[in-house]
C-alpha cells in the first residue's frame, strides 16, 4: 500500500481515499490486489491516534510507519520513518495509469520508472523485495503458462515444476478472476530474502519479477540479496526511506485528515 500510494502523485495517502462511485485511487485495476484488512489497519490505528492527539498526525504518516511495522513483525528488519507529511488533496482511479510497475515490465521499464521517482537501480531491485510478502491474480501472470509463444506454450524463464503447481492454481478454462498465489512460492508470511532465492531457482511469478535475475544488469545484485539476507535488509531499509521522501507534500500542500477514508 505504500509503495502503491507513493508511486502515484507521491506519499499523501491518496490510495486510502474511499469514494461512491468507484473512481478513487484504490479502484483502479493495478490497486485491486491491496488486502482490505491493510486499510483497516491505518483506519484504526487513525482512530486511536485522533483520541489520543487530533488534528496532528496524518494518514500519509500512519502508512509509513505502518508499512515498516509490518516488515518488522513479518520478522524483517526495523527503521527509522522520518514523518511530517500531510495528506493529498485528490484520489482519482485514472491517475494510477502508468505510474506503478506493470507484471509485463523489463529491467529498462523498471529502472525508468523508479528513476522518474528518485530511485535508483538498487533501489528497485530492494524493493522488489518486498514480494517476499503478498499475492497477485492470476491475470497477472497466466500468460506464462499458455500461450506464452508459437513455439514455447510455456515461458522457458519459469521452473517447470513451479509452472505446473501455477497451473493447478490458475487453469486456463473456467478459472476465477479472483484466484491468487502468493508471490513468494517458498516463504510467503515472512519477510526474507527468499524472493531472491526463488528467483534464482526460475521461481519469479510475474515477469516483472524473474527479468530481475535474467538481466545482466541486475542479475549481480539479486544474487548477492539472494546470499546475504543482510545486505538485502540493509538496502531494503535505506530504498524504503528514500521512497518515503517521494512526493511528499507539506504546509498548505495537504491537510491531516480527520478519517483516512475522505478529505476533511
Amino acid at each position: 500500500m505504500f509503495f502503491h500510494d507513493c508511486f502515484v502523485g507521491g506519499c499523501d495517502a491518496s490510495v486510502l481515499i474511499a469514494s461512491d462511485n468507484g473512481d478513487a485511487e484504490k479502484d483502479a485495476h493495478d490497486n485491486i490486489s491491496l488486502a482490505g484488512d491493510g486499510f483497516d489497519t491505518v483506519a484504526k490505528a487513525k482512530l486511536a491516534v485522533e483520541a489520543q492527539c487530533p488534528g496532528l498526525v496524518s494518514c500519509a504518516d500512519i502508512l509509513a510507519l505502518a508499512a515498516r511495522d509490518v516488515v518488522v513483525l513479518a520478522g524483517g528488519p526495523g527503521f527509522k520513518v522520518e514523518l511530517g507529511r500531510r495528506d493529498g488533496l485528490v484520489s482519482h482511479a485514472s491517475s494510477v495509469d502508468g505510474k506503478l510497475p506493470g507484471p509485463e515490465l523489463d529491467v529498462t521499464g523498471l529502472v525508468n520508472l523508479f528513476a522518474s521517482n528518485g530511485l535508483s537501480i538498487t533501489d528497485m531491485i530492494a524493493l522488489s523485495g518486498a514480494h517476499t510478502l503478498g499475492f497477485s491474480h492470476c491475470d497477472r501472470f497466466a500468460h506464462r503458462l499458455y500461450n506464452f509463444s508459437a513455439l514455447m506454450p510455456v515461458d522457458p524463464t519459469l521452473d517447470p515444476a513451479y509452472a505446473q503447481q501455477l497451473m493447478q492454481t490458475c487453469p486456463r478454462v473456467g478459472s476465477e478472476p479472483n484466484v491468487v498465489s502468493t508471490l513468494d512460492a517458498t516463504t510467503p508470511d515472512v519477510f526474507d530474502n527468499a524472493y531472491f532465492q526463488n528467483l534464482v531457482a526460475r521461481k519469479g511469478l510475474l515477469t516483472s519479477d524473474q527479468v530481475l535475475f535474467n538481466d545482466f544488469r541486475s542479475q549481480a545484485t539479486v544474487v548477492r540479496f539472494a546470499n546475504n539476507a543482510e545486505d538485502f535488509n540493509s538496502a531494503f531499509t535505506s530504498a524504503m526511506r528514500k521512497l518515503g521522501r517521494v512526493g511528499v507534500k507539506v504546509g498548505k500542500q495537504g491537510e491531516i485528515r480527520k478519517d483516512c477514508s475522505a478529505f476533511n
